[in-house]
């Protein structure tokens, strides 16, 4: 299952981000049967929160997001106009702001940055259920 959308990058496409990957996790749950528990559509909503707010701050241009999941999984892709890699900061707890990508890689199974043509692309990788099965 997959599904892109394009942000056009005003503060109101971050809510409106979060509303996508709700319901795309819904579709996931109740349409193709997939365990999508109640911490990873939050994790998600997080996720998405702080990547599109960093593009939308940091960026130029729109926002381009991409959702996909598998049976286990589901990664959130953001791609803008920025070729700059922002830095995962170390946690300093007297630091205001600037948190985002630590605590999206605190949460998620998998962060990669890469730079692209025009801009760069975030993916981060969620668990569906709260506990993987070895398989």
């Amino acid at each position: 299952m997959r599904v892109g959308f394009t942000l056009d990058g005003d503060g109101s496409c971050i809510a409106e981000a979060r509303r996508h990957a709700t319901a795309f996790l819904e579709t996931a749950r109740t349409e193709h049967h997939l365990p999508v528990s109640a911490r990873a559509r939050d994790l998600t909503e997080l996720v998405v929160s702080e990547l599109v707010t960093n593009a939308v701050k940091y960026a130029p241009g729109p926002v381009l997001m991409e959702l996909r999941v598998t049976a286990d999984m589901v990664d959130v892709v953001i791609r803008d106009g920025e070729p700059g890699i922002p830095a995962v900061r170390t946690a300093d707890p007297g630091r205001v702001g600037q948190h985002g990508l630590e605590i999206i890689k605190a949460v998620a199974e998998e962060l990669s940055i890469e730079q692209e043509a025009a801009g760069k692309r975030i993916t981060a990788r969620i668990a569906l259920a709260d506990t993987l099965s070895p398989a």
